[in-house]
């Protein structure tokens, strides 16, 4: 799934105002597949916690839970007392009351075992009301263990049971019990049998958007996780792998469109003005892989031919006035059919592909075999109404649902302790996709930007753990480490044996890893520590070279913090990619290296070798390149080949030399995103110290040289002279200090705009274009840089540039120029931006996808007194807290502002536990992300870490409080 929720502060990239924090807390994701529930962490031996209710991968938890006018610049308590409380409203019998909330229970991987009854065939009938749905699912059953005879388990939330059958004949009721999440059949027939169930459920009550529910008058489904169990009565377990048959009837002029998994086999008129339609997967699955969908909706339509020639029909389905905003979606997916199969030999496997468009849903986007929902800012773009940055993710994330027909649907996870099994896959599949389509350099470092501002922090807090069970982004990283190590070539063909091997199976990551290496028929030592170890390594390397032997040596040293529950780690295996830059800003070609007693002699077909990977296997090891004629500069963990944090002896002079010279342009990058790091938390120190803080002239003529490159790409420059983040360089801090950073950023921002004013302007009339828009790289560069550039223009808030972004956001003939004009003047408190956001409002009001782009930036803004400002914003008539995506605009976007969420009075963290509190009645799995927020409060000072608890404390001590954000609250509050 992609649960990599494309922010809509994607907007705002390339116009320097993107908050890292706001992306990482609501992209999974998928993507993100956001982030973005408990941390159901997965290592035999080691104690995890989690519910033992509705399972939730959600954020860094795994949860069990129950022509236009112009603007111009002159019109400018106890735990105890709490009691459990349903998400959506109960419906009537009171099977479905259940008593007091479960406490956390303690699940171990080590404690898998095999189903004991395996679901051979489910055929499903839904009968869908406007006030209640009827479900019958018959099932075929079989034992799981020959000669025994146990109870048959059932999960289920929220059900009216009618009736239970076994073999036809209907069970008394003492022959099976029911309670609040199981139905249980006492003593099944031995051998094959049949179980037929009957349940009611009410779907137009359901506003936590899993199961089935209801959304814009249409039917919708969100299995994944756990959804299935508030359908139907079921073993709803990714293990339990079956044949589905789905027949749906509804009111054909109500619900005229009725989807299913598979191939549509039978279609009718019923009496009473419905209809039918009866759909077959001929392919296993989970049921976790279940759909329907339902309403009034209407198609694009087109087709796909195959490498084996045969014809696949594809077709989009959204409300009939967004129909036209679907062309790049189905060109998104065409690209990625074709790419599957020219990288990876994989043909898609049936004769009909949908996806479906709805404007509720809690994830980005849900692979379910043959019948793909999306959320509708992941599909839905036209030049006037979407950015570059929409545009890319609606490419990324179709290619990534589509991507999982195989890594996730055909080969699926055991278990959800294996979740990155098929999600660190299929993210990776989808940044090697994207970037085959786009800029590879450019996509590395977006990928490793959010890597960063996401993952690293959670693994140095309390939610930290390992990527088994849950890691989409650094799960992508330990996969594309075996890309590093293999080669493309190799990978590929541990991708083959793994399908071979695999196909039609829930496996484990040990079967991935195992498939790997056999293939290439080698070990990696210690490789399988990443999935089972939490945190990020420390890297430390120290360099040296002997003139007389003309040696180099580079030594390593690793160190894994402890996190919760694993004190003590053992040595992490890190491919660190390495190159030798000699005093030209050549690379140096590499002849041999000696290490561990071994003298390795490199060599690529009589070709120099330029790059090569280090194996660093032990707590401690050195590597001595021979040969080395020169003192080189050493280009170290080029493309960034480990998830780690790299601490070199590289010194400022040798940093600048890079940033000019390195010809990984990853490192490039590199080298000046830790000037920046170094830069920031010095000026930090002086600021609180109240000295003068002064611009390292250095530092300036190295963005100069850079944004004056008439050879490097665009969007690289955009990238490169874009500072880290606050939350990053908060990040590197014994203590936290949100106001001083951001006083130093800005601080900085305005003396490079002053200093580089002449190339700023200079760059941002070369790189206007009168054109009609296009979405290709070289435009959304040239449109990458410009914005950049305005940006850090109007950070002066001078009149001049005012005027100059004003004439920008009047002029833009799409979404991109625009909404980057607009950000770039909501900078600056006053009526400019005031008349700026009202104008963009009121020329957008009626397109729900834009609004959220405009709450999305006021709620990351950092202009003084924006708590105030987002709380108005929770009662304008276009926020709707039952609207995942308005939420994780608006409540999302204001957790990523660090100055306002951190605002010193606590006012802040008081706005975010009441909305807490109020989103948990209405959507605990979203609520559960929001309260994430609050989860690293000890890295604050002490007046910041006494409010933050407090507003855990009451968020704890609520009645009715979900299980999905208790878990998070806990766990936050006894970091």
């Amino acid at each position: 799934m992609a649960r990599r929720l494309i922010s809509p502060a994607t907007a705002c990239q390339g116009c320097g105002l993107v908050k890292a924090g706001f992306l990482g807390m609501v992209s999974p994701l998928h993507y993100q597949r956001l982030p973005p529930a408990s941390s159901k962490r997965g290592s035999s031996g080691n104690n995890y916690s989690s519910f033992c209710t509705n399972l939730t991968k959600e954020g860094s938890h795994w949860t069990r839970t129950i022509p236009k006018p112009s603007l111009s610049l002159r019109s400018s308590n106890s735990l105890s007392q709490r009691t459990s409380c349903s998400v959506a409203t109960e419906p009537p019998p009171a099977a479905t009351e259940g008593p007091e909330m479960d406490l956390p229970k303690e699940i171990f991987l080590k404690d898998y075992k095999k189903p004991d009854y395996f679901f051979d065939t489910v055929d499903l009938e839904f009968q869908l009301g406007d006030e209640k749905t009827i479900v019958t699912s018959k099932i075929g059953v079989s034992p799981g263990n020959e000669g025994t005879i146990s109870p048959l388990a059932l999960h289920g939330r929220d059900l009216k049971l009618l009736s239970v059958k076994v073999n036809g004949t209907e069970l008394k009721s003492d022959e099976y019990t029911v309670d609040p999440r199981h139905l249980t059949i006492l003593t099944p027939p031995a051998g094959v049998f049949t179980l037929e169930i009957v349940t009611e459920i009410y779907p137009q009550l359901n506003t936590s958007l899993e199961g089935l529910y209801r959304s814009t008058g249409n039917f919708c489904t969100q299995c994944e996780a756990e959804g299935f169990r508030k359908i139907t009565y079921f073993q709803d377990r990714p293990d339990v792998m079956a044949k589905y048959t789905c027949r749906i009837e509804g009111d054909k002029a109500l619900y005229p469109v009725l989807l299913s998994n598979g191939n549509l086999i039978k279609q009718g008129d019923l009496e009473g003005g419905k209809h039918y339609a009866l759909w077959e997967d001929p392919f296993k699955k989970p049921c976790y892989l279940f759909a329907l969908v339902a309403g009034q909706l209407e198609c694009r339509e087109d087709s796909f031919v195959t490498c084996s020639g045969r014809k696949v029909t594809l077709r989009i389905w959204t409300p009939a006035q967004d129909l036209p905003k679907t062309s790049h979606a189905m060109y998104s997916l065409k690209e990625a059919m074709k790419w599957d199969e020219e990288v990876f030999g994989l043909e898609y496997d049936l004769d009909l592909f949908n996806i479906v468009v709805v404007p509720d849903f809690n994830m980005g986007a849900m692979e379910n075999k043959s019948l793909n929902v999306f959320q509708s800012r992941l599909v839905l773009a036209s030049p006037e109404a979407a950015t570059d940055g929409d545009y890319a993710a609606i490419l990324g994330v179709i290619g990534h649902e589509y991507f999982h027909n195989w890594t996730g649907n055909r080969v699926t996870c055991r278990d959800w302790f294996q979740l990155t099994l098929k999600e660190g896959l299929t993210v990776f599949r989808d940044q090697e996709f994207s970037s085959d389509l786009g800029c590879r350099t450019v996509k590395r470092i977006a990928d490793v930007s959010k890597l960063r501002s996401y993952q690293f922090p959670q693994d140095a807090g309390p939610m930290a753990h390992p990527i088994r069970p849950h890691s989409y982004i650094k799960g992508a990283e330990v996969v594309r480490m075996y890309k590093t190590m293999f080669g493309a070539s190799g990978f590929r063909k541990g991708m083959d044996l793994y399908f071979q091997r695999h196909d039609g199976q829930a496996v484990t990551c040990e079967d991935f890893y195992a498939a790997m290496c056999d293939a290439n028929n080698t070990q990696l030592p210690n490789f399988l520590q990443w999935y089972s170890q939490a945190g990020t390594p420390t890297v430390k390397v120290s360099s040296s070279y002997n003139e007389s032997s003309k040696t180099f040596s580079l030594k390593f040293s690793q160190e894994i913090p402890p996190t919760p529950g694993q004190p003590l780690k053992e040595p992490m295996f890190i491919p660190v990619a390495v190159g030798l830059v000699d005093s030209t800003g050549k690379d140096m070609p590499l002849t041999t290296i000696y290490s561990d007693g071994m003298l390795q002699t490199l060599s690529n077909d009589g070709q120099p070798i330029f790059t090569t990977v280090l194996q660093f296997k032990k707590k401690e090891e050195e590597f001595v390149f021979n040969n080395v004629s020169e003192r080189p500069v050493p280009s170290l963990l080029r493309v960034y080949s480990a998830p780690i944090r790299l601490d070199s002896d590289l010194t400022e002079s040798d940093l600048y030399f890079l940033l000019a010279n390195d010809s990984d342009e990853f490192n490039r990058w590199e080298a000046g995103q830790v000037l920046a790091r170094k830069l920031m938390l010095s000026l930090v120190a002086d600021f609180q110290q109240q000295k003068t803080l002064a611009l390292n002239p250095k530092f300036v003529d190295g963005l100069r040289a850079i944004l004056r490159s008439t050879i490097l790409d665009k969007e690289f420059i955009a990238k490169a002279i874009t500072l880290p983040g606050q939350g990053e360089i908060m990040d590197m801090m014994p203590v936290a200090d949100p106001d001083a950073v951001h006083a130093v950023r800005t601080f900085i921002k305005k003396e490079l705009a002053i200093q580089l004013k002449d190339d700023l302007l200079a760059a941002v009339s070369s790189n206007r274009s009168s054109e009609a828009y296009t979405f290709n790289h070289d435009s959304v560069a040239r449109r990458a840089l410009k914005n950049t550039c305005l940006a850090y223009l109007v950070s002066l808030n001078e009149p001049d540039v005012t005027e100059l972004a004003l004439n920008e956001y009047n002029s833009a003939t799409n979404m991109t120029e625009q909404f980057a004009a607009l950000a770039a003047l909501s900078q600056n408190p006053g009526q400019v931006r005031d008349d700026a956001l009202l104008d963009f409002y009121n020329k957008w009001q009626y397109d729900y996808l834009v609004v959220s782009k405009w709450f999305a930036l006021q709620a990351t803004s950092d202009i003084p007194g924006n708590v105030a400002n987002v709380q108005k914003l929770l009662a304008h008539p276009a926020f709707d807290m039952r609207n995942p995506n308005k939420v994780y605009s608006l409540i999302g976007g204001f957790c990523g502002s660090p100055v306002s969420f951190h605002a010193k009075d606590g006012s802040g963290y008081k706005f975010l536990g009441e909305v807490v509190l109020q989103l948990d009645k209405i959507n605990p799995q979203v609520a559960s992300r929001m309260v994430s927020a609050f989860s690293r409060w000890r890295r604050y000072d002490e007046t910041r870490q006494a409010l933050a608890k407090a507003q855990l404390e009451m968020i704890i001590a609520a009645n009715g409080l979900s299980e999905n954000v208790y878990e998070i609250a806990l766990k936050s509050l006894a970091a």
